[in-house]
């Protein structure tokens, strides 16, 4: 195994065994000015000067070399004095053992074109919370050399990111997973310090934990609901909301049949609304979510239905069948309301205002949640401005948020007899 000792290099306590015991995963994650970059840099450094390394710099856009890591192994490799060892090209670095840095971003590449990386026995992602599903997933079957390791470095953004899911929600069992922020950093400098101290000082709350403290956002930056899913993360109510079967569970539509079609199954007790399931399909035909809601039971419970609302263009005849959505899911057997036809923004002030009053089940929302973290404005090009929501995967689930707040009052129990949720210690209390 190569050692630092060798070389005289020194890292952070935190990751001076992590960076050379052998795993498959390492995820080292954390705020500004924890060291993790140029540890890491040095550490591979330390590996393709001790044996033959082909290692991998990547991220998940690079258009230029000037956007890789290439320029930090540069300055470790002239800071180590091994300016001599290794040859600094261009768009590659080389070493008199057979080792080789090379640098490419992973948006482009495909599952023919990364097959040139097959024999690397290391890989760095730097940047790794921007690094999508696709692109791990055409990553890791492509570093298979034997005892090969993939290594990611990234600030987490959101707890729902890929990266963060693989280092610390989902890990695998081959994983070593490190957390380290500035104060874990022996050389953390003075100007750093001065920077940091007049963030916390002036920054919002979220925005310091996360840049110094490497804590995940509420929300992303811009995100029209970041105040709102910051004080429900804060209140604690994104948490376990059992389904009652003496409750009537609605069901709020976000139509679409070559688009997304989202759906929100919601239960309400007094001013509490209590968001229990959500489902999303894509190309799907009415019948087909029918039947998927029929044959739902939560909680080891069946269902007590109460009215479909569907909104505005649910009430439009389609040409290919001459009927309109409200008389497909009335022929289905479903009793079906008008969600009220107002402008956007008039909703989204609208769920903005009853977000206190709203908990969701943690495990079955869990998109509707992510959704609503990364549900953002389109900004003009030209102008700097917000001009409308952003239609993009996350909006079809805030639509339906928007729905659900248009109606929230109107959603009744007819004669049950229910109780506002209590809760100790994070768990219902029946």
């Amino acid at each position: 195994m190569s050692s630092p000792d060798a070389l005289n290099v020194e890292f952070p306590p935190k990751l001076a065994t992590a960076l050379f015991t052998p795993s498959r995963y390492k995820f080292i994650r954390g705020g500004r000015g924890s060291g993790k970059s140029w540890s890491v840099a040095r550490a591979l450094i330390v590996k393709a000067f001790s044996k033959p390394e082909r290692i991998l710099c990547t991220r998940e856009v690079q258009k230029s070399i000037k956007q890789s890591v290439h320029q930090l192994i540069k300055d470790q490799i002239a800071a180590l004095g091994l300016g001599g060892f290794f040859q600094v090209l261009e768009n590659e670095i080389r070493g008199l053992n057979g080792s080789a840095f090379y640098f490419s971003g992973l948006s482009d590449q495909t599952v023919e074109s990364i097959k040139s990386f097959e024999g690397c026995t290391l890989v760095w992602c730097e940047e790794a919370h921007t690094i999508t599903q696709r692109s791990w997933r055409i990553l890791i079957p492509t570093i298979r050399a034997d005892d090969s390791e993939i290594w990611a470095t990234y600030n987490p953004e959101l707890d729902t990111d890929e990266t963060h899911r693989m280092a610390v929600t989902e890990p695998q069992p081959d994983t070593i997973s490190v957390e380290i922020n500035y104060n874990d950093n022996p050389w953390f400098p003075e100007v750093l310090e001065k920077e940091r101290l007049h963030a916390q000082a002036t920054m919002r709350e979220e925005d310091y934990n996360h840049i110094w403290g490497g804590q995940c956002k509420p929300a992303v930056d811009g995100a029209i609901y970041f105040d709102a899913m910051s004080a429900t993360i804060a209140a604690g109510r994104i948490r376990e909301v059992p389904h009652d079967g003496a409750l009537k569970t609605h069901v709020v539509f976000d139509l679409g049949m070559a688009d997304s079609m989202t759906l929100i199954l919601v239960q309400r007790v007094a001013s509490e609304i209590r968001v229990i399931h959500y489902i999303e399909g894509n190309q799907r035909i009415l019948a087909d979510y029918s039947q998927e809601l029929r044959a739902l039971r939560l909680d080891d419970q069946p269902m007590n239905w109460g009215s479909v609302w569907l909104p505005h263009d649910g009430f439009h005849k389609r040409h290919q069948t001459g009927k309109d959505d409200r008389q497909v899911l009335e022929g289905l057997g479903w009793a079906v309301e008008r969600v009220p036809n107002t402008e956007v923004n008039t909703g989204i002030d609208r769920l903005r205002e009853i977000f206190p009053r709203i908990y969701f089940n943690k495990a079955r929302t869990e998109r509707l949640v992510e959704c609503l973290k990364r549900y953002r404005w389109n900004i003009n090009s030209k102008t700097g401005q917000a001009t409308q929501p952003l239609h993009d995967e996350f909006s079809h689930g805030a639509d339906a948020a928007r729905y659900l707040a248009l109606v929230a009052d109107s959603l009744t129990n007819d004669s049950n007899i229910a109780k506002p949720i209590k809760y100790k210690q994070g768990r219902y209390i029946a």
